[in-house]
C-alpha cells in the first residue's frame, strides 16, 4: 500500500483554509475516488490530473486510488488542487519521494499535456499558508510574482508538471517553450473573468497606460464641490453630490482616486487578495498601489453589491472598492433594498454574508459617493427650467435614499451648474489633484500622528465618545453645533460625524484642534445651510 500527502488551499470569500490532499493506493480494480466535498469543477480533476501524469512521461498507478481532502467539512471548489493532487498520487506511486512534498503547498491548475494554468487567488492563499505555518508553496509561473509579495515564503513558479517532477526528483530541468509569443497568453484566461473589471477603474485609460487621466484642474468651477471633495480625500469621509444634470458630479467623483494617499504595504495587499479572488487583477501587476474606483450600473442588485452568488458568496462591489471609492451615480435609481444594505458595512467595515453553504466575511472599508438628480427630470432646482414633476413625484424621489443611510453621509453639496465665466476660462483654471493630493496627505499624516497607538487611522473611523472626551474642539466651538442637535436638525451620530468633519478640516488647515470655524465649514457641508465662512478648507 502507497500513500502521500501534499498541501493545498481552500478559499472561503477572500480567506484561505489549509487543506491536506492525502493520496492511497490499494490492490484492486484500478479507480480513482476523490473524497472531501468537492464540488463539479474539483471532481473534473479527475480526469485532468490522469491525462497531465500521462502526457508528462509519468506512468499512471494502476491500483484503487482514493484521494481525500482534509478537513473533509470544508467546502472545496475550484481547479487550483490539481497540482496538488497530481503530486499526491505520485508520490504514493513512489514517483517523487513523499517526504519532498508533505509540507510544500501547491496550487495550480494542470491542462491535459501537463501544463500548469494560473488560477484565481493565488495571494490569500500564499497568505493562508504562511499564517498556517507554511514555508514553501509551488505555483504557476505566471502568478510567482503575487505569490511573492508574502515575505518568508519560498515560492517555486513552474511552467509544466515534468519541471516540477524533476525539481522534486532532483533530475534536470526540462524546458518548457513559452506559449502565445505574439499573442495574448491564452494562459492568463483563468486569472481573469469576463466583464467583472468594468467599472473597477485599474485599468488604465490606455493599453500602454500613457492615456490621459483624470485631473482636478478640468473642473471648471465648484468650489463648493471641490472643497468637499478634499475634505472627503483628507479624511475618509462619505459625500453626496445633488445637482442637476450636466453639473459635474459623475467628473468631480471620478477625480476623487486621484487625490487620495498611495496605499500602505498592508492596504494594498487587502485590496490584492480582493481582486486576486474576484478575477479582476490587472495582469502584470501582482501589487496594486492606488485606490480601487468601483462604479456600479443602477440596475446592479443586492448581491452584487454586497456579495453573494452561487455557492459561497463571491467579493461585491463594496469589497471590490475595498481602500477606496464606491461611486453610485443615480442613486435614487438603485433600489432601496440594494442601497439599504450598504448601512451595515458603512459602518463596519467589512460585510457578513450568511449562505446555505456557508458564512462569509468580506472586507468592505470603503469611500462612498452617491450622485442624484434633485427629481426624476433632473431640472427642480434650475430657475426657469420648466420643471414638470409634481411636488408628490420630487418627494418620493428624493425618499428614495433613507433617512438611515444619509445619517451616515457625512458631507451633502448642490453641485450650481457651471457659469459661462468659468466655463469658457474666464474664472481661472482651478488647482490640480496633485496639488490638493498634497494637503491631502499632509493632513492624514496629522491625524495619524494624533491618532497614534489607536486603531484608527483617519478621522471618520473614530468613535464619538473620543471625540467627545479625549481629542475635543476648542471652547465654544461646538455651539452651533449643540443649537442644531436641540433643534433635532441633528442626530446624536450626527454630532459626532460634524466632529470628524470639523477635525478633517482643521487637519487641512495644519490647526492643532477645531475651532467654531471648522465647526461651521463642517455644519455647512452635512447640512446645506450656509454659515457665513468661506468654504476654502485647505486651500490658500
Amino acid at each position: 500500500m502507497g500513500f502521500a500527502r501534499a498541501c493545498s488551499v481552500a478559499l472561503v470569500g477572500v480567506e484561505g483554509v489549509v487543506v491536506e490532499v492525502q493520496a492511497d493506493l490499494e490492490p484492486g480494480v484500478a479507480a480513482f475516488t476523490l473524497v472531501g466535498l468537492p464540488d463539479k469543477s474539483l471532481v473534473e480533476s479527475r480526469d485532468r490530473v490522469r491525462a497531465a501524469v500521462v502526457n508528462s512521461g509519468a506512468e499512471w498507478p494502476q491500483k484503487k486510488l482514493t484521494v481525500g481532502l482534509s478537513p473533509a467539512s470544508v467546502p472545496k471548489s475550484g481547479s487550483g488542487f490539481d497540482l496538488a493532487v497530481a503530486c499526491a498520487v505520485l508520490g504514493a506511486a513512489e514517483r517523487i519521494d513523499p517526504a519532498a512534498i508533505a509540507d510544500v503547498v501547491m496550487i495550480g491548475e494542470l491542462g491535459l499535456d501537463g501544463r500548469v494554468r494560473p488560477v484565481r487567488g493565488v495571494l490569500p492563499a500564499v497568505l493562508a499558508a504562511a499564517e498556517a505555518g507554511y514555508r514553501q508553496v509551488v505555483v504557476p509561473e505566471q502568478t510567482a510574482g503575487e505569490a511573492a509579495l508574502v515575505p518568508g515564503i519560498a515560492v517555486l513558479g513552474v511552467r509544466s508538471l515534468r519541471q516540477l517532477i524533476a525539481v522534486l526528483g532532483d533530475e534536470p530541468v526540462p524546458d518548457e517553450p513559452e506559449a502565445g509569443i505574439g499573442r495574448p497568453d491564452a494562459m492568463l484566461a483563468g486569472l481573469m473573468v469576463p466583464g467583472a473589471g468594468l467599472g473597477s477603474g485599474l485599468v488604465p485609460p490606455s493599453a500602454d497606460g500613457t492615456g490621459h487621466r483624470p485631473d482636478l484642474a478640468d473642473v471648471a468651477g465648484q468650489t463648493r464641490a471641490r472643497t468637499a471633495l478634499e475634505v472627503a480625500a483628507a479624511g475618509g469621509h462619505h459625500l453626496l453630490l445633488s445637482g442637476p444634470p450636466g453639473a459635474g458630479k459623475t467628473m468631480l467623483a471620478e477625480r476623487l482616486t486621484a487625490i487620495l494617499p498611495p496605499l500602505t504595504r498592508r492596504e494594498s495587499l487587502e485590496v490584492t487578495a480582493v481582486h486576486s479572488v474576484a478575477g479582476i487583477l490587472p495582469p502584470g501587476e501582482p501589487l496594486i498601489g492606488r485606490a480601487p474606483y468601483c462604479a456600479p450600473h443602477h440596475s446592479a442588485t443586492m448581491q452584487s453589491l454586497v456579495g453573494g452568488g452561487n455557492g459561497l458568496p463571491r467579493p461585491g462591489a463594496v469589497s471590490l472598492a475595498h481602500r477606496g471609492v464606491l461611486f453610485l451615480d443615480e442613486a435614487p435609481e438603485f433600489s432601496g433594498r440594494a442601497l439599504d444594505a450598504l448601512r451595515q458595512p458603512l459602518e463596519s467595515g467589512h460585510v457578513v454574508v450568511a449562505r446555505a453553504a456557508g458564512v462569509v466575511r468580506l472586507p468592505a472599508r470603503f469611500l462612498m459617493v452617491l450622485a442624484a438628480n434633485p427629481c426624476p427630470c433632473g431640472r427642480h432646482t434650475l430657475a426657469g427650467s420648466g420643471c414638470e414633476c409634481a411636488p408628490s413625484a420630487v418627494r418620493r424621489y428624493q425618499a428614495r435614499l433613507s433617512g438611515p443611510l444619509l445619517d451616515r453621509v457625512d458631507l451633502r453639496v448642490e453641485v450650481e451648474p457651471v457659469s459661462r465665466a468659468d466655463l469658457l476660462g474666464g474664472g481661472g483654471r482651478g488647482e490640480s489633484s496633485a496639488e490638493v493630493a498634497a494637503r491631502v496627505r499632509q493632513a492624514r499624516v496629522r491625524a495619524a500622528e494624533r491618532l497614534a497607538g489607536t486603531p484608527w487611522t483617519t478621522n471618520s473611523e473614530v468613535p464619538g465618545h473620543e471625540l467627545r472626551t479625549r481629542l475635543v474642539a476648542a471652547p465654544g466651538a461646538l455651539a452651533a453645533a449643540e443649537r442644531d442637535m436641540e433643534r433635532g436638525a441633528l442626530t446624536a451620530r450626527g454630532l459626532d460625524r460634524v466632529l470628524r468633519v470639523a477635525w478633517t478640516v482643521a487637519d487641512l488647515r495644519a490647526a492643532d484642534r477645531p475651532d467654531a470655524s471648522d465647526v461651521a465649514v463642517a455644519l455647512e457641508l452635512r447640512t446645506g445651510v450656509q454659515r457665513g465662512v468661506p468654504m476654502r478648507a485647505g486651500a490658500s
